[in-house]
């Protein structure tokens, strides 16, 4: 077997076999297969597609590249949640403490921001003292304390994945369903979870810009899901606009303690409490046997303070400090510096989110490379979203960056016209839209 073969079956679309996926994988993680020829075989997989055994056989193989995490010290059925990203997407803070409220224990792996796209350790740490490098040895026993953990990713998980990811990103090779798929469920296989719910989102501010994409990417998910014995629900989500009130770091995590004192917004609390009813469904946790009865007790926990008991034991759990009122601080707090104003009358029909998402990394809440730091006080807030009615200079959002740090007036007018290319008026509302687009199980 060479991988010159496996590339020439491939090119002339021929099945790969499972012996030949696991040569491939092996190779990549040792280095032994030159960067050249992985990276022709991830153009033929993108020409020429997968199916499901192949996909699958990869998913595992990815897998095993690394060490796989055990939860058998978690109580129950052990379940986890995967976003595809998106802008102002703060649903894992508030998720955590909800499902827990069902007495769902959850160890969480997550990453950080690239690009327009936020990440739950950035947010986390932007609270002070959060610890988000959790050992290995740590893990059982915040578990057992608390029953929630949250920490950034281990390199040792699915390293296969890490490498193959690097190389699509710079070779044009990352719009392809068997990949995208095989990429995300061999982390969530890797991290040990019996069940999972994938929030797939859709989008101008997402990977899968419509439905039918999102729809296809599920499918696929869930059936590697399923053949690797995961029961697996594939929730689409709308990220045609920013998800919720805020984008940025601290600015979303002061948004997740709004909304666990009762005030939250309308998409925001959809997706969440959707996520929420189908994790605690799968963690065998239901005691209404009912989507709709579960999902309103999902609600009313998360807005009566049951989830923010929890969430507050989350925070000190990992070191995160509280204020005598029992809300946390923060390394970086957001200075209001510049409103933008609505240029015309009408409704808002529309906010591109990967507009508003590239915005808000020119404030500096996000990373444009792996190494750039970021100002955790920086985000923007939004007074009006699709289907608000705004009359001309009332204000659309505000612009933020931390109360220590510069940036210069004329960044702060760039990203106003930015934002402004972002919204959308017509003088009729556009048509109701929900947060959850289908559920896909």
């Amino acid at each position: 077997m060479t991988m010159l073969d496996i590339i020439l079956d491939k090119r002339y679309g021929r099945k790969l076999s499972d012996e030949q996926i696991s040569f491939f994988v092996k190779g990549v993680t040792d280095g032994t297969i030159p960067d050249y020829q992985t990276s022709s075989l991830l153009m033929a997989i993108v020409l020429n597609g997968m199916d499901e055994r192949e996909m699958t056989t990869l998913t595992l193989e990815m897998c095993d590249s690394g060490k796989k995490n055990d939860l058998s010290y978690l109580d129950g059925i052990p379940v986890d949640k995967h976003s595809t990203g998106g802008v102002g997407d703060k649903v894992t803070p508030l998720l955590i403490p909800l499902i827990a409220t069902f007495g769902v224990q959850t160890v969480k792996l997550s990453g950080r921001g690239l690009g327009f796209t936020g990440g739950t350790v950035d947010k986390f740490e932007s609270v002070e003292g959060f610890n988000v490098e959790i050992s290995q040895d740590e893990f059982p026993v915040l578990a057992k304390s608390c029953g929630m953990v949250i920490s950034g990713q281990t390199p040792d998980l699915a390293p296969a994945d890490k490498i193959l990811y690097s190389l699509r990103d710079v070779t044009g090779t990352v719009d392809s369903i068997p990949l995208i798929a095989s990429s995300i469920m061999s982390k969530k296989l890797a991290g040990g979870a019996k069940a999972i719910v994938l929030d797939v989102t859709c989008g101008s501010g997402a990977f899968m810009k419509t439905p039918e994409e999102a729809r296809e990417l599920s499918q696929a998910m869930i059936r590697i899901g399923n053949l690797a014995g995961r029961r697996t629900v594939a929730v689409i989500t709308d990220m045609d606009q920013p998800l919720g009130r805020t984008c940025g770091n601290t600015i979303e995590m002061q948004e997740v303690y709004e909304v666990l004192n009762g005030s939250g917004s309308s998409d925001l609390v959809e997706v969440v409490t959707t996520l929420a009813a189908h994790l605690v469904t799968l963690a065998q946790k239901d005691i209404y046997g009912n989507m709709e009865e579960l999902v309103a007790e999902c609600r009313r926990r998360l807005l009566n303070g049951e989830a923010l008991e929890k969430y507050r034991l989350l925070i000190t759990s990992q070191g995160g400090r509280l204020s005598p009122t029992g809300s946390p601080l923060y390394r970086e707090y957001p200075f209001d510096a510049m409103h933008v104003n609505s240029p015309a009358n009408g409704y808002v029909t529309r906010i591109r989110a990967d507009v508003i998402g590239k915005a808000s990394v020119m404030l500096g809440a996000g990373r444009l490379s792996k190494g750039d730091s970021i100002d955790y006080g920086a985000g923007i807030c939004f007074y009006a979203k699709v289907g608000d009615k705004v009359k001309r200079g009332d204000t659309l959002c505000s612009l933020c960056h931390g109360e220590n740090a510069k940036i210069d007036d004329e960044v702060l007018f760039d990203v106003m016209n930015l934002i402004l290319d972002a919204y959308e008026f017509a003088d009729t509302p556009p048509e109701p839209r929900r947060a959850v687009i289908d559920v896909l199980s």
